[in-house]
């Protein structure tokens, strides 16, 4: 945990954004594999977590906007637990780490809740993703589950994007541990891929990378030779000769703060010219969205200029034809690159996405809904103390190009004859974090190797 006195100005703040009633903050639960005592590993809730910093399941928090005060509930172990866990620390010794005196059992929540109810008294609480949250809303405010998110304090999420957006120099000092650890998982990716090696095996050594550093993974490794798929998490592959090895992970330090890097590497200890063609632009890609960050500069815009970059990019080697501007304004770079040039990270490696992306990203106005456009998670202009991801990437996904070759889609910018023969070739993307400064941005961690001769240059196992 960080010093008491984070915890209590956080809150206080809190009280100044929301103007009354309770504040619920609902801790995570454990949750069963396939039987109640076999459990996955416990994450605790990261808004929880901001405000109260207490990394332990079973736990809820209240702060009461016109009392002034904070209370922690929950239940204390009993000796049968301690026979399992040894000694714990009780509820109360636990709280007053966040500066908080005042604690209750989960009964006498429920009744706070109930004379809350009868008086009319708002509860605020943020949008439940796990089922047991939800349900604990319905046992207590007579919420049906499948209203709590609609049902969720529009002013509250508003009140907590605001604070968790603009990261503390605790924070920056987490997040950049995390990437640290992030840039080693990569490098010994780097150092063991080459023919014959599973897909399986450059996991396991960069998952071995993050328990090693005292953390753990802040999402599911992406280590594969099929970067074209965005998200894929199969690991079932032998690496061989020719092929490219796309891995994207991070760590999350032992207080839950996240790092996300991506990095695309040869199987063979060189990259093929036709390979280098590819990287070249989205490194171009890369390096112009990295200096367009700066205060007030909505993310939008760097989001664009990447995709100007790979359009003009992929221009020049054939595969798109006419005007750039026009090209991207129509979205026709998508069949290459149909996600997000970045997204906000600290807590969650994707920022408070439980707390919706036209919040977090879009101050509350409509994302756009063309094939692209509308993956991009952060749109707002940038302020100082954003952290985010740097990942514009290629991608030539067979699927997608017998679809929108079948459909003759946006032709005038797409030359299919030439695509056709890339069908083959997978994806590339590469990735760092960066903290948006008052003068511009700062690149977090050490330096993770990035240019083809940085890649090649790594010396193999």
């Amino acid at each position: 945990m960080f010093d008491r006195n984070i915890y209590v100005a956080r809150r206080d703040r809190l009280r100044a954004e929301v103007k009354s009633g309770l504040v619920l903050f609902l801790g995570n639960e454990e949750s069963p594999m396939n039987y109640a005592d076999n459990t996955y590993h416990f994450r605790q809730d990261s808004s929880f977590l901001y405000f109260f910093g207490l990394d332990f399941a079973g736990l809820a928090g209240v702060v009461d906007l016109d009392e002034g005060t904070d209370t922690i509930y929950g239940s204390d172990l009993t000796v049968e637990d301690f026979v399992w866990m040894g000694p714990q620390p009780t509820i109360r010794e636990r709280a007053a780490k966040a500066g908080i005196v005042r604690t209750g059992t989960i009964a006498r929540l429920e009744a706070l809740l109930a004379d809350a109810r009868a008086k009319k008294r708002p509860v605020h609480f943020l949008p439940p993703y796990r089922p047991e949250n939800k349900l604990k809303l319905m046992n207590w405010l007579g919420i049906a589950p499948g209203k709590a998110a609609s049902e969720a304090s529009v002013e509250l999420i508003k009140a907590v994007v605001a604070q968790r957006a603009i990261k503390g120099t605790e924070e920056i000092a987490e997040i950049e541990k995390a990437v640290n650890v992030s840039v080693d998982m990569h490098i010994a990716a780097m150092r063991m891929v080459k023919p014959g090696v599973t897909e399986a095996e450059v996991a396991a050594a960069v998952h071995r990378v993050a328990l090693a550093a005292g953390g753990d993974l802040a999402f599911p490794i992406i280590a594969t030779v099929h970067g074209e798929t965005l998200h894929n998490h199969f690991h079932g592959n032998r690496l061989k000769s020719g092929q490219m090895f796309l891995l994207d992970a991070g760590a999350e330090t032992a207080l839950h703060y996240a790092g996300d890097l991506s990095s695309t590497m040869p199987v063979d200890p060189r990259f093929t010219e036709r390979q280098k063609e590819i990287y070249r632009i989205t490194l171009a890609a890369h390096e112009a969205a990295k200096r367009a960050l700066k205060p007030g500069v909505a993310h939008s815009a760097v989001h664009l200029l990447a995709c100007k970059t790979i359009a003009l990019g992929l221009k020049n080697l054939g595969l798109m034809k006419g005007d750039v501007d026009e090209a991207v304004r129509q979205g026709a770079h998508a069949l290459f690159f149909p996600c997000g040039e970045g997204h906000m990270i600290g807590l969650d490696v994707h920022d408070m996405e439980d707390l919706g992306e036209v919040y977090v990203g879009y101050e509350g106005k409509p994302k756009s809904t063309q094939f692209g456009l509308k993956s991009l998670r952060l749109a707002r202009p940038l302020q100082p103390g954003f952290i985010l991801t740097v990942e514009p990437g290629i991608y030539f996904i067979p699927q997608l190009i017998d679809q929108w070759r079948a459909e003759k889609r946006l032709a005038g910018f797409l030359d299919y004859d030439r695509i056709e023969a890339w069908k083959d070739f997978g994806g590339i993307r590469n990735e760092e974090n960066a903290l948006i400064t008052a003068e511009g941005y700062r690149i977090l961690g050490k330096r993770k190797p990035l240019t083809i001769e940085d890649v090649e240059a790594v010396p193999r196992d």
